[in-house]
């Protein structure tokens, strides 16, 4: 009869442990359209007819090192996974929300601890009845449990849960950090290597101005112009001059910034070479709808473990209305002298099971419980926030991509229109059919052209960038960081 009563209360203790009072997750729909958007300035192509998504590769899947085929810039964005100090602060946090887990999940087992212990009494001479002094000892040893909790309602499961959720999201936010520093890096490069076409020009004009400047001096000298065309040919000059000195200051401003986002000084060798089009090919975009490719995005994610992490402590805010029982237990040996601590019939044990039954608290476990379901709500809004805002991104980045091509065209049309001007002003001014302030000003009309094809080049490229990002990018742990909790 005992032993069945045992056995039912073991098996009553084994449900109980099975309970959890935490709600059931229910995954939030997207608080966005179910398609991308259309119109004007967007393509009406499938944004998913390009080779990645014809072979079922959504950009999420897609590594950097796929997506940039400039060997230069893969070796610089090596240097910054592996150098820069925002992304280490992020894989730090992953150690340290692993640790605070390992905490948590702790909590599922006693704690066992051993001792030995000592306790000397001196009694004075005027308190024992042969009239001296004694000192008596006790010598103890043994392994005892302290306050062990049955989880009995969920409580340690749902804190449990909530600390792995948590970890969870500090991974996620460590592969956001990891994609937009790549997109950094890359944006960081290519802005570089604009500013160098840039000064490359302002050389190329400044050389070619110089020539005209010195043409006009001739003129001017020999009586066949006015001053003024020398000096409209000199304010030419003097532009190019300061456009030189300015693309010089920004290059190193340039490098510097690179240098801060790699973490270390790049060296020459991987500095950019060559033109904006050959660094990366344009984002292949996914052929799924707008929620099933933003979910994947890691910030998206991150939010809802923050979500999953609230729904669990609703769970440990209500185990708090039940009765929580604690059991303290020791068993060891006992004995007057150290010789005889552990002979046999000198072994003692205890046991101190606990129960503990909230009946007044002043309304606390009701706050705490109103508390942990307003930070779910909350956390509900930052996830559907989070979606919203990885929608808008995506759309504004599909908007740019719809009109750049038209207006490539369109510049590449003007820097040719204006190179065909500027020739035939200065072969008539060469000729002495018109004044220098004609050819002068088509000139100009060339090098604002150019410089805003650099510009459109610039756009086009960190476009590709900027959709690879906002589709989630494509990440891959490095070397030695683990990417789960279950160590």
């Amino acid at each position: 009869m005992k032993t069945s009563l045992i056995a039912m209360a073991a098996a009553a203790l084994a449900l109980l442990a099975g309970c959890s009072l935490a709600p059931t997750y229910e995954h939030p729909g997207a608080p966005v359209m179910q398609t991308w958007p259309t119109g004007a300035a967007y393509k009406t192509a499938d944004p998913g007819a390009t080779a990645a998504a014809a072979s079922n590769t959504p950009v999420s899947d897609l590594e950097w090192r796929e997506f940039f085929i400039d060997e230069r810039l893969r070796k610089v964005i090596a240097l910054a996974l592996a150098n820069n100090r925002d992304l280490r602060v992020s894989t730090l946090n992953i150690e340290k929300a692993r640790a605070q887990y390992n905490i948590e999940r702790a909590a599922y087992l006693p704690k066992l601890s051993a001792s030995v212990s000592q306790t000397a009494t001196r009694t004075p001479s005027t308190m024992t009845g042969s009239g001296e002094a004694a000192i008596s000892r006790q010598y103890t040893g043994g392994l005892g449990i302290a306050s062990y909790e049955l989880d009995l309602f969920g409580k340690v499961r749902s804190l449990t849960e909530a600390g792995l959720q948590s970890y969870l999201g500090t991974e996620e936010a460590r592969r956001a950090a990891q994609i937009s520093l790549v997109a950094e890096v890359a944006n960081g490069y290519l802005t570089l290597m604009a500013d160098q076409e840039r000064l490359r020009l302002a050389q190329d004009t400044l050389k070619s101005q110089q020539t005209s400047y010195d043409l006009s001096k001739q003129r001017f000298k020999a009586g066949a112009t006015s001053g003024l065309d020398m000096y409209d040919a000199q304010t030419s000059v003097e532009t190019a001059r300061s456009d030189v000195a300015v693309y010089t200051a920004q290059l190193a401003v340039d490098q510097n910034a690179l240098t801060l986002l790699v973490g270390s000084v790049v060296p020459a060798e991987l500095m950019p070479q060559g033109e904006l089009a050959a660094v990366s090919k344009l984002a292949p975009l996914p052929a799924g709808l707008p929620s099933e490719v933003l979910q994947r995005r890691p910030d998206v994610l991150e939010a809802e473990r923050a979500l999953i992490a609230a729904n669990a402590n609703i769970g440990a805010a209500r185990a708090a209305f039940f009765p929580s029982i604690s059991l303290t237990a020791s068993a060891g040996s006992a004995s007057s002298t150290l010789s005889g601590l552990f002979k046999a019939g000198s072994s003692t044990w205890s046991f101190i099971p606990q129960i503990s039954l909230p009946i007044f608290e002043g309304g606390v476990n009701r706050a705490n419980l109103g508390i942990a379901k307003v930070n779910r709500d909350i956390s509900v809004a930052q996830y559907e926030k989070a979606i919203q805002a990885a929608f808008r991104e995506v759309a504004d980045a599909l908007a740019q991509n719809g009109t750049l091509d038209e207006r490539m065209d369109a510049q590449q049309a003007l820097v040719d229109a204006s190179a065909k001007s500027f020739r035939i002003h200065e072969a008539r001014y060469k000729k002495g059919a018109e004044s220098y302030l004609d050819s002068l000003v088509s000139q100009r009309a060339l090098y604002t052209a150019q410089q805003n094809l650099i510009s459109a080049r610039l756009t086009q490229a960190g476009n590709a960038v900027t959709l690879y990002k906002v589709l989630g990018g494509g990440w891959q742990p490095e070397a030695g960081l683990a990417t789960t909790g279950n160590d």
